[in-house]
């Protein structure tokens, strides 16, 4: 049996800022990145304290790598409408607050944005997007690159490598059939499991750090007061589904009547097929007189 391990957004809270444990998260970079990633130091930034608000519902962390890039990942566990702006305000912070007082505007440092969403982000069939910033001509066609000496200058081959570049893992889109190192990733993001056959970078020792059983009290009864609470967000949402769509539904039957009232249709028959109480007619039709 392969056992169930802590999930790895309550992991990046509480564990994974450990530099004992940049082995899981480097893990996870290099498989997603197709780089060899190792990181430096984790930062402190406005973008990533917590607030009573959204504390558990979405985690970040911002670290810095081996090559000096900015690497931003965060967690978001419920459906946030305004998700891909927040992703550009991330990115602009992690970028504008991590270049000092005076310093040349080559100095800023690349920003890679990495988006773990457990809801459905935009409209798409695929479960991992990759974004960058490219630009093309509007006559020629061509695509503007760096010069040679901007090459040599910032150390960059492409203008894709100075602007944020962003990744989005839809975590409930992929269907738990890895076919890659980075599926099997996205298997654990998904159900906080490390098949023993898995082989990519970091799930190993994530195997052995992230296994509950090895919490202490403390951080047993905090993570499960974490499961509990994205429950009820979930529970939540879905009440507020339900109750979205019974107005719909509503809206729909009170239009059916208005319009069935308006043909001279009597009470009782509009009252059979919309499924309203008759007094509800009786009071829409009341409101189509006044009108």
């Amino acid at each position: 049996m392969n056992k169930k391990l802590i999930r790895f957004d309550w992991a990046v809270k509480k564990l994974l800022r450990n530099k004992a444990n940049f082995v899981i998260l480097e893990g996870f970079l290099s498989e997603l990145l197709f780089d060899d990633i190792r990181i430096e130091k984790i930062l402190e930034s406005e973008g990533n304290q917590e607030t009573e608000d959204d504390k558990f519902n979405r985690v970040d962390i911002l670290t810095q790598n081996s090559k000096n890039e900015l690497i931003v990942v965060e967690i978001q566990n419920t459906f946030e409408i305004d998700f891909f702006h927040r992703m550009a305000y991330g990115a602009s912070k992690a970028l504008t607050e991590n270049l000092s007082l005076g310093q040349a505007y080559s100095e800023i440092k690349k920003v890679i944005s990495i988006n773990i969403v457990y809801f459905d982000l935009g409209q798409g069939q695929d479960y991992v997007y990759k974004g960058s910033t490219n630009f093309y001509g509007l006559h020629q066609k061509d695509t503007l690159s760096l010069s040679d000496k901007q090459k040599t200058a910032f150390s960059k081959d492409k203008v894709s490598d100075i602007f944020p570049e962003f990744y989005i893992i839809k975590v409930n889109k992929f269907n738990n059939i890895a076919q890659d190192n980075l599926d099997e990733w996205v298997y654990f993001l998904k159900n906080s499991e490390v098949k023993d056959e898995f082989k990519a970078k970091g799930l190993k020792e994530a195997g052995e750090v992230l296994d509950y059983m090895r919490l202490p009290e403390d951080d047993q009864f905090s993570y499960n007061r974490y499961l509990d609470y994205l429950h009820y967000k979930a529970s939540e949402m879905l009440s507020l589904q339900t109750e979205a769509e019974d107005r719909v539904r509503q809206d729909e039957k009170v239009k059916l009547a208005e319009n069935l009232i308006l043909k001279g249709t009597d009470d009782q028959f509009i009252a059979d097929v919309t499924g309203l109480a008759l007094e509800q007619i009786k009071d829409i039709r009341a409101n189509l007189t006044k009108k």
